[in-house]
């Protein structure tokens, strides 16, 4: 369920009961739990409205909801809040419903269901993976992962950057220099390789860059060889690509890069002139905002077709947007990119708006990912770390780190649970930070079974299969028709977070999935608490039932939680 929402809906009506207006109740949970559970804050707002005093509303808004069945008490406080507190016997009603859902565990389908394009990682071509696609392609895959958990039917995109000025460099390096031996060996090595090399000639040999503008021309022609030579980039290259991605556990449902709009361009850049939409600038075709009141301020035209007659990564995303519009017939658009690029997004968006694009479009920015000098995250020889190394070093401190703790790992399994620890907590460590701050990336924090950290989720999940194990107690045979029995403080204190695991994962649907690593972890720390405190096994009856029920539910949303997050469980540890 979800169990704010619910609140709201509740505290909602009792207003319009009392005082016969709509109005929202504003609940919240409390900051003191000795007050109560929730909060209702809607009688301030509505005293200026109303013109009366908040407490005087308040009052016969609390007599209502003391009445119902979701509230043991309510009572009026301070200037004219509502301190609710839960019914342990509805808060059981309510649990035993999302136990019974094992396909869901409790997390209700969004209405209106949408089809929404997740466009994240987005790597360029003939380039090893590094550092700075860490964010986009983690918190992409948790955003395609959320949003189908909520109901959504997704796509996700990877907009691979294939297309451009470095192919007709790369084209006339490789005839230059390029090994076909060490092409075979390490594709991506070599690719960079002879990047650099006519990169830094171009500078300075006219010549040169010359022939690779001609070499890029003949590729965007239809060459034929030129065609046969980019092919083998793509193909070496996304090779390399899956490897890691197969690492991080991440899919994609397309693979439309830059290249896929090339035949489009033209036809954009017409549409935007006969519209007066783009008008010429200095030789190049741009578009202007002055009818905007948010970008009007801005300078920076976007240019939509350079003075040479070349089009820019700006046209291709115009052209992505139509694309999606009439073939994939999207109601919205998600980009997963450097807050950077933010001005990027508003013109390109504004852009849409003025051909007439009614699918939504957002773009989900984040911050950096710093090294332990408050810098962005560097080799010490200022280049940017790759993916591959990374993991590598997650997973080889994952190992240590489990034997350190001593857990109870065989050595058969230890690489495939170091690799699931490892790659989890890198994973986990992105994920429970606000998208949009900068993070420092600290590995003895990361890979920690204590504390807010991956592996300590992991481990919480694993406890609690020991649990069943121990007892010889199958979770999908769990008695489900009794009614459960919640009296201790550290029951009831874990029945009121397992109820908020909808409300976190559609808040998240947002574009927040830090909000599910929040709500797990509260979660592991409330299934603490109670397991301290309350024998499972040990007692019996409705209470021994009703605790074995708290503990599958914590179980599964655990599991399905940290699946959200692309994370994978460990059966034991």
């Amino acid at each position: 369920m979800r169990l704010l929402s619910t609140l709201e809906t509740l505290a909602a009506d009792a207003i319009r009961a009392a005082h016969g207006v709509d109005a929202p109740a504003g609940v919240r949970p409390t900051t003191t739990p000795e007050h109560g559970d929730y909060q209702v804050n809607g009688a301030l707002p509505l005293a200026k409205k109303l013109a009366q005093r908040p407490r005087e509303l308040a009052t016969p808004i609390a007599e209502r909801l003391a009445a119902a069945p979701a509230f043991s008490t309510a009572e009026v406080a301070g200037p004219g809040f509502v301190n609710l507190r839960l019914a342990p016997a509805w808060l059981a009603e309510r649990l035993l419903e999302d136990a019974r859902d094992r396909a869901r565990d409790g997390i209700p389908t969004a209405a209106p269901v949408e089809r929404v394009v997740v466009d994240f990682s987005s790597p360029n071509i003939a380039k090893e993976m590094h550092v700075g696609h860490l964010r986009s392609t983690i918190i992409g895959d948790a955003m395609v992962r959320i949003l189908r958990a909520v109901g959504h039917e997704v796509i996700g995109d990877n907009h691979l950057g294939d297309w451009g000025t470095q192919y007709g460099l790369l084209i006339v390096g490789m005839r230059e220099v390029g090994s076909e031996e060490a092409l075979a060996q390490d594709a991506i090595a070599e690719l960079e390789r002879v990047y650099r090399y006519a990169a830094e000639r171009a500078k300075t040999d006219s010549t040169f860059a010359d022939a690779a503008r001609a070499e890029l021309a003949r590729l965007q022609a239809g060459a034929p060889e030129n065609r046969a030579l980019w092919e083998r980039f793509v193909a070496a290259t996304r090779r390399s690509l899956e490897a890691i991605y197969a690492r991080l556990g991440v899919t994609f449902d397309e693979w439309l890069g830059e290249s896929a709009y090339h035949e489009l361009l033209p036809g954009v850049v017409s549409e935007l002139l006969a519209r007066g939409i783009a008008r010429e600038d200095d030789g190049a075709l741009c578009v202007f905002f002055e009818d905007d009141p948010e970008l009007s301020k801005v300078e920076t035209p976007f240019i939509v077709r350079k003075k040479d007659g070349a089009f820019l990564y700006s046209t291709t995303d115009i052209a992505t947007i139509l694309y999606r519009r009439d073939r994939f017939h999207a109601d919205r658009s998600v980009y997963v990119v450097d807050q950077r690029q933010s001005l990027h997004f508003r013109q390109l968006f504004a852009v849409a708006r003025k051909l007439g694009v009614e699918m939504k479009l957002e773009h989900l920015g984040f911050g950096t990912v710093m090294g332990p000098d408050g810098k962005p995250l560097k080799t010490r020889e200022g280049r940017a770390v790759t993916l591959a190394s990374l993991l590598d070093e997650a997973e080889e401190r994952a190992r240590a780190r489990i034997r350190e703790e001593g857990l109870d790992v065989p050595e058969a399994e230890l690489d495939a649970v170091a690799r699931a620890v490892g790659i989890g907590a890198v994973r986990y460590a992105d994920l429970r930070q606000n998208r949009l701050s900068d993070y420092q990336f600290d590995w003895d924090k990361m890979i920690s079974f204590k504390g807010n950290a991956g592996p300590y989720l992991q481990y919480a999940r694993a406890r609690i299969g020991a649990i069943f194990s121990k007892g010889g107690v199958e979770p999908s045979a769990l008695e489900l028709d009794a009614p459960l029995v919640l009296e201790a403080r550290e029951e009831l204190g874990l029945a009121k977070q397992l109820l908020t695991f909808g409300d976190a994962v559609h808040a998240a649907a947002e574009g927040y999935p830090h909000l599910v690593a929040d709500h797990l972890y509260a979660l592991a720390r409330e299934f603490s608490s109670f397991y301290e405190a309350c024998p499972v096994l040990k007692s019996a009856g409705a209470t021994r039932d009703t605790r074995l029920v708290l503990c599958d539910l914590t179980a599964r949303q655990l599991e399905r939680g940290l699946g959200l997050l692309g994370i994978a469980t460990i059966a034991r540890m």
